[in-house]
């Protein structure tokens, strides 16, 4: 089973509270990076994330960052070599980032998508394989 890393900032806290409810019955080892509800600054708690999704590649780490749109964390998360962050607020991004980009964090925006589309992209990142072959020399220049 994927080890799993979760952040967000004060507009990310409650989704991410259910995001970790849902995952938790389905059986995924969660680390909880924060926050808890108070204000603090989503590129701390995305650097935090990245640094363990790095340190765990070797037994494929995933992060799961909630803010208020998902553009900060990733764009916080994107900073780092080895993470490849995706704002998903539909279906169809959700998979095909897995599938042709090999993301290794789903960023989300709690005021973007709600509770039962939020858990639906999640379902769909951490279930898509990578496509691999042709999509590996594409990946190896970012």
């Amino acid at each position: 089973m994927k080890k799993l890393f979760i952040a967000c900032d004060s507009a990310g806290y409650e989704l991410k509270t259910k995001a970790i409810t849902h995952l938790t019955d389905l059986g995924y080892d969660i680390t909880d990076l924060g926050c808890n509800g108070e204000s603090c600054d989503y590129p701390d708690l995305a650097h935090s994330l990245c640094t363990k999704v790095e340190q765990e590649k070797e037994h494929a780490g995933v992060g799961l960052l909630f803010c208020g749109t998902g553009i900060g964390m990733s764009m916080a998360a994107n900073r780092h070599a080895g993470i490849r962050a995706a704002v998903c607020s539909d279906s169809f991004s959700a998979e095909f980032t897995r599938r042709h980009n090999d993301a290794n964090v789903l960023c989300l925006g709690a005021r973007v998508v709600g509770e039962g589309l939020a858990l639906q992209l999640i379902d769909i990142f951490l279930n898509t394989p990578f496509d691999g072959e042709r999509h590996i020399p594409r990946i190896s220049k970012i």
